[in-house]
């Protein structure tokens, strides 16, 4: 008996964009698959991969939703002249990802040495060379037919070597810890606080290393934890967030900093996704959580109050480059990855011990409790009740004469009194 191969399903991106093109929420999808809203937003940012019967449910809705979008196309490509054909419903067009020249750090001097390493925008780079790849019956669809062995491909040379999750984890971290703490830098805009946030974010990643390894995005997958960890309004309460850090050294960074800062979290977090780092608007409503329409009109909101206060920075262009170089300006440093990595394992081991501890004293207090418990009812005390007539105690000492007198008397007479008592009469 051979196993059914299971349906494939386009990218978590293309996903999403065939939902909207066909103007259906998620909850209305979600109906029409037999789900709840949440499980069609963790679908579409591709957190989860349906399974089952859900999953060809849904891929066959969507590749009606496919259809549709491409017969769309095809009815308009007469009007405009131009064929744009299901090539389109496949490759939607993207926002074109503006260029980010090489910023350099300022130095003691006033001079500016250029650095790789500190570019706001990171592309995106999947762990495939060096993770598990992924279940191609999941993802690609149906594999070889059952019985027949299929001969691994000879390649023009030999491969890469396989690297160890330690050694994956590490390049991972060198590769986008520097930028990411100076994205993190625009969200908070303090330098502990971003850098903090971004080793929490590794050291979380660490922790669940096989999801964020087999993940198309790992970088993004960070990106989210450092955004949720720096914006956390738990942050107010630290005693750091007390003391403010000295802004920085030039005026038009500090005015640009300051107006950041003052945007609403969410609305912050937005113009930095799409202006500094460079995601489409699609993928930023997915990182954020949020639906396309509501993150187009916070970000239409951040760019209004951005230019309200800066008018040179009305051109999105120019927020760009201003943004990279305010967050390239400063000097953040990441620390090293082996740092990370043993900062996560000795959290965890100081957890598991901690949960190993509690749940040792949770079962101590419970037998002692069971151990001293009663087994049968015991009726309660009277109250006592005051005796009268009882002469007061005095203190022992010396006898007095009568007192010698009477012990004497009491000593020769017969303790038991008569032998035999006999009645007489009168």
């Amino acid at each position: 008996m051979t196993r059914r191969p299971a349906s494939s399903l386009p990218p978590p991106k293309l996903r999403r964009r065939l939902r909207e093109a066909a103007a259906l929420t998620q909850t209305q999808l979600a109906s029409r698959v037999g789900v709840t809203p949440g499980t069609v937003r963790a679908w579409e940012s591709g957190r989860t991969t349906p399974r089952g019967r859900k999953r060809e449910a849904y891929a066959k809705l969507l590749k009606t939703l496919a259809e549709e979008d491409a017969a769309r196309q095809a009815a308009r490509a007469p009007e405009g002249g131009r064929d744009t054909g299901p090539a389109s419903a496949s490759q939607p067009k993207a926002r074109p990802v503006p260029v980010v020249v090489a910023v350099g750090v300022r130095d003691g001097a006033g001079h500016e040495t250029p650095e790789a390493a500190d570019s706001l925008v990171l592309p995106a780079k999947p762990l495939t060379e060096f993770a598990a790849e992924p279940d191609t019956a999941t993802e690609q669809g149906p594999g070889p037919a059952p019985g027949r062995e299929t001969e691994p491909e000879q390649g023009p040379g030999p491969g890469p070597a396989a690297l160890t999750p330690a050694q994956a984890f590490d390049v991972l971290y060198e590769f986008s810890a520097p930028a990411l703490v100076r994205q993190t830098y625009l969200l908070t805009g303090r330098r502990e606080q971003a850098r903090e946030s971004v080793e929490r974010a590794f050291q979380t990643a660490w922790e669940h290393w096989p999801e964020v390894a087999r993940d198309r995005d790992p970088v993004g997958w960070v990106r989210a934890t450092a955004y949720e960890y720096a914006l956390s309004p738990w942050q107010r309460f630290r005693p750091r967030h007390r003391h403010p850090e000295p802004p920085p050294a030039d005026p038009g960074d500090r005015t640009l900093l300051n107006t950041l800062l003052r945007l609403p979290p969410r609305h912050r977090r937005t113009l930095v996704l799409y202006d500094g780092v460079g995601l489409d608007l699609p993928e930023t409503a997915a990182e954020t959580e949020a639906s396309t329409p509501t993150t187009a009109n916070r970000l239409l909101h951040a760019r209004e109050a951005v230019a309200g206060r800066l008018p040179a920075l009305a051109d999105p262009e120019v927020l760009h480059q201003r943004l990279a170089e305010l967050a390239s300006n400063e000097r953040l440093r990441a620390g090293l990855p082996t740092t990370v990595r043993r900062g996560s394992e000795r959290r965890a081991r100081f957890w598991t011990r901690a949960a190993i501890a509690f749940t040792v004293a949770l079962i101590g207090t419970t037998a002692l409790t069971v151990h001293t418990a009663p087994t049968h009812y015991e009726p309660p005390v009277s109250p006592g009740v005051a005796v009268r007539g009882v002469p007061p105690r005095v203190a022992p000492g010396a006898l007095s004469d009568e007192e010698l007198e009477l012990r004497q008397k009491l000593r020769d007479q017969v303790q038991d009194g008569p032998e035999r008592l006999s009645p007489k009469t009168e």
